[in-house]
């Protein structure tokens, strides 16, 4: 192993090469968010002397570890410190003119970070591409609405964190003009927020959106969570007030909220709201005018990650109707699904609706709009651990190839097929370096690359059940 050393426009960063590959580590983009820059737009990277050593990696943004079933199937990596803006890079040693893939986290933007294990980018330059991964802000420290400090900080982060990739990336061997953003869940959430930006779209050249809503919420329902945990601690919800607070208090104050949640009765979660500075329009309607190739997809069975077999026993056709009222769901959709899904119980139908409420319906509006390339995917492969089938979050082990990874074991078992991962890396790769993943355009036909035990190119699946909720 030796130790190279690259010049970024802030400073030098020593790395490690090992096998033809090297990694940095620990990179900052942006000042550490702490004082008065918590609650604030990132503000640029103090020049250093000398050369910083960039082999671990850094601070995490302050978050709780997963509770529950989620926990046991999700890790969670949390490291103490300040300077949580950082990025990743990962690289071929020769990389010369290399396509660029960014990667955003999920974890519902309250956990994540790019220290997981399974988000390893050595897969990716050894294949040839050089991988980027970023932290931003999260939670409340990321996602307040509050009335003296700017919306969507969190996004903030994550665009200034393109920016510093597009500025600095070819001096990692990096094409800055070939830079895809892709991310999963939360993390596919910010994504589609960045590409509904114009002025962040001419730093891109493709984006992939995995399993990620795309709605922004109004001003007032995103403010829910930062004012429920201020109205815990007795403190006005503003940003002046919450600095006199740690982040690890607030961090604390959202878990004793969250912790009596149900299907039908859940806490607010954390959300981007629509702001003329981080987030000018919301990215559903945005994305069908953003001019660059996209893929976008879901899993089978999103839901089963969050209710696991025993929760969805409890569920019946009665909570169902709640949930239709609640929802405000056109008639016919029970009988829609009943047929689309004969073998399932009422709470295996109640979790594929929420799934295609969530992320499957928009996705598929989005990709039908789209006049750019657009490709679709659903991946498919049932896991036999827990039940789990395709649930939320699942592919992330194949599209990483990183099957032997500890976190993608524990989703996944020690079986699953390793063809299948290669395959999934291989397409998102191709994509990053020909615009084109290998399979028809959306438009083409409506076909959708269906990922199971084998791979196949098909009609749109379950298409009844999407014109039922659309009615």
């Amino acid at each position: 192993m030796s130790h190279p050393v690259v010049h970024t426009e802030a400073g030098a960063v020593s790395g490690t090469r090992f096998e033809g590959i090297e990694r940095y580590l620990r990179i900052p983009y942006a000042q550490p968010p702490v004082g008065a820059r918590r609650f604030a737009l990132p503000e640029p990277v103090a020049a250093w002397e000398g050369v910083r050593e960039a082999t671990a990696f850094g601070p995490t943004s302050p978050q709780s570890p997963y509770p529950g079933f989620v926990g046991e199937l999700l890790a969670s990596t949390i490291i103490p410190g300040d300077d949580i803006l950082t990025v990743n890079v990962w690289r071929p040693a020769d990389a010369d003119g290399a396509a660029v893939m960014l990667w955003v986290h999920g974890g519902a933007l309250e956990r994540g970070t790019s220290a997981i294990s399974t988000y390893d980018g050595t897969p990716f330059a050894r294949d040839g591409v050089v991988f980027v991964s970023a932290n931003y802000r999260l939670g409340a420290e990321g996602f307040s609405v509050l009335p003296d400090a700017p919306r969507n900080v969190g996004l903030a982060d994550a665009a200034e964190a393109l920016r510093w990739t597009h500025r600095n990336i070819a001096r990692f061997g990096g094409d800055p003009s070939r830079i895809t953003i892709f991310g999963e869940s939360a993390g596919g959430a910010v994504v589609a927020a960045l590409l509904a930006r114009e002025d962040l779209r001419p730093l891109l050249a493709g984006a992939v959106i995995e399993s990620g809503p795309l709605d922004a919420v109004s001003a007032e329902r995103a403010a829910r969570p930062t004012q429920d945990i201020a109205r815990k601690l007795g403190t006005p919800a503003t940003a002046e007030a919450l600095r006199t607070i740690s982040p690890e208090r607030l961090v604390a104050a959202r878990d004793e909220l969250t912790a009596s949640s149900t299907l039908l009765k859940a806490a607010p979660g954390f959300n981007a709201t629509i702001d003329p500075t981080t987030l000018p329009e919301n990215p559903r309607r945005a994305l069908v005018d953003a001019d660059l190739p996209v893929i976008i997809g879901t899993n089978t069975d999103e839901y089963r990650l969050w209710y696991p077999a025993a929760a969805l026993a409890k569920l019946s056709r009665r909570t169902y109707a709640l949930l239709a009222l609640a929802k405000r769901l056109p008639r016919g959709v029970w009988r829609e699904y009943r047929a689309a899904f004969r073998d399932a119980s009422p709470g295996e139908i109640i979790g594929q609706v929420l799934t295609d409420l969530a992320v499957r319906q928009p996705a598929i509006e989005v990709a039908r709009a789209r006049s750019a390339p657009t490709f679709v995917y659903e991946f498919a492969w049932p896991s036999p651990v827990r039940d789990l089938r395709a649930a939320h979050a699942l592919e992330i082990g194949f599209v990483f190839d990183a099957l032997g990874d500890s976190g993608a074991i524990t989703m996944a078992g020690t079986g699953a097929p390793q063809e299948l991962a290669t395959r999934m890396h291989a397409d998102w790769i191709r994509f990053a370096e020909t615009g084109d993943p290998g399979w028809p355009a959306f438009r083409d036909g409506q076909l959708v690359r269906r990922y199971d035990t084998s791979t196949e190119d098909v009609p749109l699946p379950r298409a009844e059940v999407l014109a039922a909720l659309t009615r």
